[in-house]
């Protein structure tokens, strides 16, 4: 195998920043040549075919016969996917750490392929298993060892409509690689690849997209040219990226039967139509009292009857600009935690005391933040591309709270330890929000609680109202797919479309904003993904009401949601909070946060 460096570059990114951390992913495995990967690969694959044999075309007769045998065939197919997780986690994350090095990218890539080789020969059980009669399962689940998998078993069940005949399933999967797989990596090497020339200076994404928040306006012009200029010169590549896996899904979801373009991601999320519906129709309707009147107010502050699309996220005149420092982010963050709970603090001080998160800004590394977790029986890591912004603090708070989660939920092991999306985001928002209300309650100046308080409504109008912009694009982009390839001009269209509903006329979208559609992953690692982090958002909300008003009983409460990881529906975890998300005043009454900030803000100006 070809030998990758995973070199400790300086961790000093500058005597503002301080000293950055790299990951250590050696609780995953020594190195990527390391001699354990290869007998893992081998023992994946050895075990998969022999669970194949000693299962396939037996699950009816153990179910019926033997419910202790039958648990014997679901732990061990558990032990299997623990064993494929943490091989595929440390490849995944071995290649994030730098997109553009080829020998990383050829580990990876070999990686993937030798997963999906051994995974396929488990695709019989889950569709095995779907196979048996309701209640010769449902006697079968009487057994005690198999009474703790029912919410597993409940979850697989929903899934039963959609599923396809054995070899079509197999060929799907086994076709992912050189599919979806394949153009999902085109996408990340071409990112990763790309220079943004601001100045002269050729700049990678992620810091070209961070002078956007620039105090300087010319900079921010100057990068957002930069930006349309390198997207314009490869929309022959995005676009054909677009239409591709935008069929590819049309295809699947055609087999499977799923009536919705997004039915797929409520299945996946445990989440109704009717909810998701609910949500983004009330946030529609709320972007005149959000977005619009925000930045009517943001144009006011910064002296202009109208915001060019580069002074979306600019600070304002009065802003604090200073770099925060990696410590002080890292105790700012703690310190917010250790106010809730003594425990979760402990829990997010985990990653920077035992290597689990990676911050500096590299050259070639995947833009942008995440929390992945791994497999239970090792533990998440945090990427970060951290440069010293009050947002990015807020990111670390953000992606600790998804840490903090996946560390709770583990316990359910590798099958109900996944959380939907749409509750997965809680945890990470409410993480924000305590960040933010600490720093809140530290401000000591009117002027420092305006900052904070515009920052804020920035960052939940970016969750909420850009979230959902960003929803009914890939709408309507999937919706128009079907009968046909959309140009670049005609994705265009629609990218100006939803932002000029969603951001309104206090917003002026210059030449070149068309093409910012491009660069969002969500669209192509994970469709209709976004609507997660409003549903999170407006969750969170509500969920913060109920603990500024709750006795102490709430934090308890509060750990039990998290530590049920995928066990329960978002009704029944929701219930102890006296919440219920079908209900159309729930999301209502958590957009009215952020009209009540804004109002904060409308009654502060001129201040």
């Amino acid at each position: 195998m070809t030998r990758i460096e995973i070199a400790r570059s300086p961790a000093s990114a500058g005597a503002a920043l301080g000293n950055l951390p790299e990951w250590d992913l050696s609780d995953l495995y020594a190195a990527p040549d390391a001699p354990q990967v290869k007998a893992d690969l081998e023992a994946a694959l050895d075990r998969s075919r022999s669970f194949e044999t000693a299962y396939k075309g037996n699950l009816a007769r153990l179910a019926a016969e033997d419910p202790e045998a039958l648990l014997a065939a679901v732990q061990s197919f558990e032990d299997l996917e623990d064993l494929l997780g943490r091989l595929i986690s440390y490849a995944g994350l071995v290649y994030a750490g730098k997109t553009t090095d080829p020998a990383r990218q050829k580990f990876y890539g070999d990686i993937q392929e030798k997963v999906t080789t051994a995974s396929s020969h488990l695709l019989f059980f889950s569709l095995e298993l779907n196979g048996i009669d309701d209640t010769v399962l449902e006697t079968a689940l009487a057994d005690p060892g198999l009474r703790h998998y029912r919410p597993w078993f409940e979850d697989l069940r929903k899934e039963k409509p959609y599923q396809l005949e054995d070899r079509v399933e197999q060929l799907f999967h086994e076709k992912s690689v050189t599919g979806r797989g394949a153009w999902n990596r085109l996408f990340d090497e071409t990112i990763a690849s790309l220079r943004f020339s601001v100045d002269g200076e050729p700049l990678p994404i992620e810091a070209t997209l961070n002078l956007l928040q620039d105090s300087s306006p010319v900079r921010r012009k100057a990068a957002a040219d930069a930006l349309a200029e390198t997207f314009k010169a490869n929309l022959r590549v995005f676009t054909l990226i677009t239409n591709t896996l935008a069929k590819d899904k049309e295809i699947s979801d055609r087999w499977r039967k799923f009536e919705d373009i997004a039915d797929s991601r409520h299945l996946a999320n445990r989440v109704e139509r009717e909810v998701v519906d609910a949500m983004v129709a009330a946030v529609r309707d709320a972007y005149p009292r959000l977005s619009h009147r925000y930045y009517a107010l943001k144009a006011r502050w910064l002296g202009m009857d109208k915001l060019n699309h580069w002074d979306r996220n600019a600070p304002l005149p009065e802003a604090d600009n200073r770099v925060i420092s990696w410590a002080e982010a890292r105790d700012t963050v703690l310190s917010a935690y250790a106010g809730f709970s003594p425990e979760m603090a402990e829990i997010a001080g985990r990653f920077f005391d035992r290597g689990w998160i990676d911050a500096p800004a590299r050259e070639g590394k995947a833009p942008g933040a995440f929390a992945h977790p791994t497999v239970p029986s090792a533990h998440p890591y945090v990427l970060v591309n951290y440069l010293g912004k009050t947002r990015d603090v807020m990111t670390l708070a953000h992606e600790l709270g998804h840490g903090v989660h996946q560390v709770l939920a583990g316990p359910n092991g590798p099958l109900m330890a996944p959380t939907p999306l749409t509750l997965a985001e809680t945890a990470s928002v409410f993480g924000e929000m305590l960040t933010f209300r600490s720093l809140l309650d530290k401000a000591d100046t009117p002027r420092a609680r305006k900052i904070l308080l515009a920052g804020k409504a920035e960052d939940m109008i970016n969750t909420v109202v850009r979230q959902i912009a960003f929803y009914t694009f890939e709408r309507k982009v999937h919706s128009e797919r079907r009968t046909g390839e959309l140009t670049a001009e005609r994705l265009g269209e629609i990218w100006l479309e939803v932002q000029r509903e969603s951001l309104g006329p206090a917003i002026r979208l210059g030449d070149g904003y068309e093409t910012f559609w491009t660069y969002i992953p969500h669209f192509i690692h994970s469709p209709f993904y976004v609507y997660a982090y409003a549903f999170g958002d407006c969750l969170v909300n509500s969920l913060y009401a109920v603990y500024e008003d709750a006795d102490a009983g709430f934090q308890q409460k509060y750990f039990d949601l998290l530590k049920a990881g995928g066990t329960k529906h978002h009704s029944e975890l929701l219930a102890p909070f006296g919440l219920d998300a079908t209900d159309p005043g729930f999301w209502k009454r958590g957009l009215s946060v952020i009209e009540r900030i804004i109002d904060e803000l409308e009654a502060m100006d001129g201040r």
